[in-house]
């Protein structure tokens, strides 16, 4: 399944487009230092920290999307960073597990 496939079949707000991957794994968690160690490369990002931080390590992990959860706020700063480093970037109401349970269903049909 991709990145986009996903975030369409859950009904995920779009705030920044790249483009579209497939998605190998996933991460949840909000501590930048442990993302940057464990997050992989196409794994889909799941946080609730809506910050600079949390672009450049989607950037430098090479993640296929992240996901702010609980309806987590993104500053305009990394939003625009997002934007122009085309980083797929969506939100949602569902929690961290909510989300992490629907892409643990959908990569193991």
């Amino acid at each position: 399944m991709t990145f986009f496939e996903f975030c369409e079949k859950y009904s995920l707000k779009p705030l920044s487009k790249g483009e579209d991957r497939e998605i190998e794994g996933g991460f949840a968690g909000d501590l930048h230092s442990w993302a940057m160690a464990k997050a992989e490369e196409n794994h889909v990002w799941f946080t609730i920290m809506g910050n600079i931080n949390t672009v450049a390590v989607a950037s430098l992990n090479d993640v296929a999307g992240v996901v702010l959860c609980q309806n987590s706020p993104m500053n305009r700063q990394a939003l625009e960073k997002a934007q122009e480093e085309e980083i797929n970037l969506y939100a949602t109401d569902k929690s961290m597990f909510e989300m992490c349970a629907l892409l643990y269903n959908e990569m193991n049909k």
